[in-house]
This record gives C-alpha cells, sequence and structure tokens, in this order.
C-alpha cells in the first residue's frame, strides 16, 4: 500500500468507512468474528452489513425463481413437476365435474389471454423461489438480529421461530388436502345445470390463498402461549373467555376462507378450536407453575402476600417474625449539679482556672 493509498483506505471525518472495509465485510463469518470477537459495530457498518445480508437474499430468491421457472414444467430426478404438484388437487376431481378442453384425457387448466401462461408461470416460480430459498433469507435475518440478543433472549427466539415454522407448515399441508374436498363442493353445487372451466390464474390465486390462510392462523396458539408468558392474559381470564373466543374463530374461518364453502370453513374453524384448547392447557399448567413459585421461594410463611400492594413498602421483619428494632431508652430526669463545700473545693491553679463543680 502506498502512501497515496493510505487516506483512501481510512476512516473519513464523517464517519463513513473506507471501500476496502466493505470488500472486507464480504468475508466468510468465521473470518469477521476472529478479526472482531466483540461483534462490535458502527451505525455505517451496522448499514453495510444489513446491505450485504439483503444483497445475498435476493440472490437467494433470484436463483429460486429460476429452479422454479424451470420445474414448472421438468421433472428432475423423476419427481413430479411444479406444475403437476398445484393441479394435482383440481386433477383429482371426477372428469365429469371439471370442463375438459383441448381434447385427449389430460387434466389442464385454461387461460383466456395471450400473455396468461407466461405470467401464471412466472408467479408460480416467483412463490417457490421464496419458499425454496426460505432457509438462506431467514437465516440471514438471523444473523442480523442475533448480535443484539442476550443468551437467554437467543434460546427463547429459537424455540419461537421453530414452532411457529412448524404450525406454518402443519396450516399450508391440511390447506393443500382441504382444497379437494372444497372444489368438489363448489363444482358439484350447480348441478346439472352448470359447468366450471377453470382458469389458471383463478385456480393459483385460490390455492396460495387458502395456503396462507391456513397458515398464519396456525399461529394464533403460539400468539396466545406468548400473551400468557408475559403476562398479558391468564388462565382465568382464557377459561372466562372461552365460548366467545370460539364463536370467533368460526366466524374469522367463514370470513377468512376464499372458497366461502363449508368444508374448508369448517376445517380451519375445528382446527384453530383444537389449537386454541392446547394454548389454554398450556397457559394453565404455566400458571400454575408461577403460583407455586413463590411459595417455594419463602412466601408461604406470608399467607396473605398476594393482598399485598406492590407500591407500598410492606412490614416483612414483623411478618416473618424477626426482631424489630430496639426501642429507644426513655428520657430520665436531667442531672442535678451541686456546688462543692467549702472543704470539697480545690485552690485555684496558678493559671487562675475556675473552680471545678462535682456533677451527680
Amino acid at each position: 500500500m502506498t502512501s497515496q493509498d493510505a487516506p483512501r483506505n481510512a476512516a473519513r471525518p464523517d464517519g463513513s468507512t473506507s471501500r476496502a472495509r466493505w470488500w472486507r465485510s464480504l468475508r466468510w463469518p468465521g473470518a469477521r468474528r476472529r478479526a472482531n470477537p466483540e461483534g462490535t459495530m458502527t451505525l455505517v457498518e451496522h448499514i453495510y452489513e444489513l446491505r450485504r445480508r439483503l444483497a445475498i437474499a435476493l440472490l437467494a430468491v433470484t436463483a429460486g425463481t429460476v429452479l422454479g421457472f424451470f420445474w414448472y414444467t421438468a421433472y428432475p430426478f423423476g419427481l413430479p413437476s411444479l406444475g403437476q404438484l398445484l393441479t394435482d388437487p383440481y386433477c383429482a376431481l371426477p372428469p365429469e365435474n371439471r370442463v375438459q378442453i383441448g381434447g385427449g384425457e389430460q387434466c389442464r387448466l385454461v387461460a383466456f389471454g395471450v400473455f396468461e401462461q407466461f405470467t401464471l408461470r412466472l408467479k408460480v416460480a416467483a412463490t417457490a423461489g421464496v419458499l425454496m430459498s426460505s432457509p438462506v433469507w431467514f437465516a440471514q435475518i438471523w444473523g442480523f438480529i442475533t448480535p443484539g440478543l442476550y443468551a437467554k433472549e437467543k434460546r427463547f427466539a429459537y424455540t419461537f421461530v421453530t414452532a411457529a415454522v412448524v404450525l406454518f407448515t402443519a396450516g399450508a399441508v391440511l390447506a393443500y388436502f382441504v382444497v379437494t374436498q372444497a372444489l368438489q363442493f363448489l363444482f358439484t353445487i350447480g348441478g346439472d345445470i352448470q359447468a366450471t372451466v377453470l382458469r389458471g390464474s383463478d385456480y393459483f390465486d385460490l390455492l396460495v390463498a387458502l395456503l396462507v390462510i391456513f397458515g398464519v392462523s396456525f399461529e394464533l396458539p403460539l400468539l396466545v402461549i406468548m400473551l400468557n408468558r408475559v403476562g398479558v392474559i391468564s388462565y382465568a381470564q382464557l377459561k372466562r373467555w372461552r365460548r366467545g373466543l370460539v364463536f370467533g374463530l368460526f366466524v374469522f374461518a367463514a370470513i377468512a376462507t376464499p372458497g366461502q364453502d363449508p368444508i374448508s370453513m369448517l376445517a380451519l374453524g375445528v382446527s384453530l378450536v383444537l389449537l386454541l384448547e392446547f394454548a389454554i392447557q398450556i397457559a394453565r399448567v404455566h400458571d400454575k407453575r408461577e403460583a407455586r413459585r413463590p411459595l417455594e421461594q419463602g412466601w408461604s410463611r406470608i399467607p396473605e402476600w398476594k393482598g399485598l400492594d406492590p407500591d407500598q413498602p410492606s412490614p416483612l421483619d414483623d411478618r416473618l417474625g424477626a426482631p424489630g428494632p430496639a426501642p429507644s431508652p426513655s428520657p430520665g430526669p436531667s442531672p442535678r449539679i451541686e456546688p462543692l463545700g467549702d472543704d470539697q473545693r480545690t485552690d485555684r491553679g496558678s493559671d487562675g482556672s475556675a473552680e471545678r463543680w462535682d456533677v451527680t
């Protein structure tokens, strides 16, 4: 490095970092951790870190979208294509319940626009790219947030995120199997009077909406447990509100389901009620544990500890039987000062000091 390059790589007066620091931030996390064990960053370095992680996440989503675009009609390693996975619930319907266009026995959807097939394929590929790249962009988000968390908060976040992913996946899988029954009801409700010609874009929008609604709705028990953990709601309140919550969940299921069919509504409502009951029982166990904790810590010697005002000091020493402060002695009679007799007086000193008095 020459003397002319040194000022270019040094920190600038306004607090911004150099170009070399941006290139150093592209190193592997292990190398950056060894170079900066404490993980301290300036504001500009945080912005560079956010930009780097966003770039990695966007690259992962782009790669997943390209892969999904080719997987739409391809059968890699003998696996079904992406288009086949999406149309299986529709093709599972009896042939008499769906209109077949184009001849042959192959199950197909319909497109009415010139660019509709390309738009649908790109939309499906983008959705698949976001899902397939979710481990990468989620790891980037987690890596950006983690340095600001304590060890206890990290463990709590791990549990929260794992439960959220499991619940969302369970809801999406249930919605995938409910779509077939919902379409069976919607396509046969008209009898022999009508026949439905289903567009590809409409079918894909319905499928994605059901997957997202079921997946997000399955996060309800996690929300209830979190509110109970932080003390916002208790088991007693949930028990008192149980009937109203069950009614509200069925109303929500009737409004949220895009198909407005009773099958998907009942599937979502019953699932949410079961998950709510599971969350209520977890809240019951948690509240019992929290109620036993003060007793285990010595509060059992104070029977009325629940009635204490948290804003006022409590006489714990008196309740626990500890000795109180020693009483101050009562003031006695003031001492009487008498002059000494003639025989008890002492001669004045050479310094001319006053006579000495006896205090009895």
